[in-house]
């Protein structure tokens, strides 16, 4: 139990010139099943000019437990989430953007796996709209999760659930001081390091996490490369003042180099930037894999990866367009080859496989090896060596929740088979089968009410790839017997009724 007058859970939002928006965000706290008295959300409006203010003040003086501050505007997130900590009086802390929005009982159970594990961390499952959140750390729940035994730095943005005094004994605080991109992965990184005990809660989408369609919210301005980097350098210090050489270290920081900077030299998201931008860009990245990147971090990337930071590493910014150039072309292509219904459970056979354009992506045998093919020349086949991929290649079937964008892996045996000769008599390529029965009695804890669409996850040599099937799952009550509309016969009548009006 918590101290009597002390709330458990202390939600901090940063807000400006936020408007509208966050309307979502505070519905949704005052939906929360955790009573209003077991906890309070302090908002701290960092000098809004438009009516930001006035919307949060009419919102405190509706509901004694929710708090305004307001502060000059700082011009980042930092200063303001560093003063609700200041001011909060929960047992814990979760820090909240303005713009996202909780699952109703989020902060009930939150809290409650915080005390049942004595976490001084919890990280609840979170749904994306429009921005990557981690997928495989919320495959399961993990309520002793460490940097060494799960994937837990693939979650380094702080909307987490922290206990109070585990920030204020470690003097955990945002960096304050202008704009500070990343400033929440040197916190964090720095408390899994601290944390006693840390948990994962992956049986309940606890967070919607948001990017806005306007791109208004301060973030989401172009970055500035060199200090981009440098925060990326201030969090790689944290890892090397807490780990030895070896594997450890580089698997932490391959986690950096693939998210924060690989991601912007590949498909869409280079084509997209501006020429000079993206030279800044590709020198900053090169330096800091000459500069502080041992062989075993790019070493332990799959093959198209490892081919990214090979021409980074190089600053080979031409090859890396044609490259971006071919990889935007990459989608997963998936069918359904049957199915059937049981009561309350149905069971899918579905086939997928990685396509770019109309061709298969292929590989090519070399002295005994798997080779991924590429549209470009002078990268070594040890490189592009998919051997050990190709065996580790997998097939997930994932159902999505389309009201709440919650996520459930569901499980499957699948093979994977090669088939030989489609572009040339020393290639493969691969399909991908998977068989598994879905239990709407029991999927998502019985809470299955709404539209579930189904997809094919292909996961191999550096692509996770989604293909959505046409297969969508409307139960009209939790746990009950789901009706199934198969899109391709809606297609199929589409296209004849259009047919039908081209001909007349």
């Amino acid at each position: 139990m918590a101290e009597v007058g002390v709330p458990k859970v202390s939600v901090v939002v940063p807000a400006y010139n936020c408007g509208p928006h966050i309307e979502k965000l505070a519905a949704s706290l005052l939906r929360q099943s955790l009573p209003a008295d077991e906890f309070e959300a302090i908002f701290v409006d960092d000098g809004s000019t438009d009516d930001t203010a006035k919307r949060l003040d009419r919102l405190a003086a509706e509901h004694p437990h929710i708090k305004v501050l307001h502060v000059e505007n700082s011009g980042w997130p930092s200063r303001p989430r560093n003063l609700g900590v200041d001011h909060a009086r929960g047992e814990y802390v979760f820090f909240a953007d303005d713009d996202d929005w909780f699952a109703d009982e989020a902060l009930e159970r939150l809290y409650a796996c915080a005390k049942a594990n004595d976490a001084d961390i919890v990280v609840g499952k979170m749904a994306g709209y429009g921005r990557p959140v981690p997928r495989e750390l919320f495959r399961k729940n993990r309520f002793d999760a460490t940097l060494g035994n799960s994937p837990l730095v693939d979650s380094l943005t702080c909307h987490k659930l922290f206990r109070r005094s585990f920030l204020n004994e470690h003097g955990l605080r945002f960096p304050e001081g202008g704009k500070r991109r990343l400033e929440d992965h040197s916190l964090v990184i720095r408390a899994y390091f601290l944390s006693r005990r840390t948990s994962v809660l992956s049986d309940y989408v606890c967070y919607h996490h948001v990017q806005r369609g306007d791109a208004r919210n301060v973030t989401a301005s172009e970055l500035d490369p060199a200090s981009y980097f440098a925060s990326v350098r201030e969090a790689l210090d944290v890892v090397d003042a807490n780990t030895e050489p070896g594997p450890l270290r580089d698997r932490l920081h391959r986690r950096w180099l693939r998210n924060e900077m690989l991601s912007r030299l590949r498909g869409k998201r280079l084509l997209n930037a501006r020429e000079a931008w993206l030279e800044q860009v590709a020198l900053e990245i090169q330096k800091i894999i000459q500069d502080r990147f041992a062989p075993g971090v790019a070493g332990g990337l799959p093959p198209l990866l490892r081919a990214v930071a090979y021409l980074a590493e190089q600053g080979r910014v031409a090859d890396l367009r044609r490259l971006a150039r071919w990889e935007a072309g990459i989608a997963a292509h998936g069918t359904v080859n049957e199915f059937q219904r049981v009561d309350h459970a149905v069971t899918v056979t579905v086939a997928a496989e990685l396509r770019a354009a109309d061709q298969p992506v292929g590989f090519r045998a070399d002295d005994g090896r798997d080779v991924l093919m590429l549209p470009m020349e002078e990268v070594t086949p040890e490189v592009l060596d998919a051997t050990a991929q190709v065996r580790k290649a997998r097939l997930d079937l994932v159902a999505r929740h389309r009201e709440t964008g919650a996520e459930i892996f569901i499980p499957n045996t699948f093979q994977t088979e090669r088939i030989t000769g489609t572009t040339g008599a020393d290639t493969v390529h691969l399909v991908h089968r998977a068989t598994a029965t879905i239990d709407f009695a029991a999927l998502n804890g019985g809470r299955t009410r709404g539209s579930w669409q189904l997809k094919a996850r292909i996961t191999n040599v550096g692509w996770t790839e989604d293909a959505r099937l046409p297969l969508v799952f409307i139960c009209r009550a939790d746990g009950s017997r789901p009706r199934i509309r198969d899109e391709r016969k809606v297609w199929n009548r589409v296209r004849s009724a259009v047919g039908r009006r081209i001909k007349r």
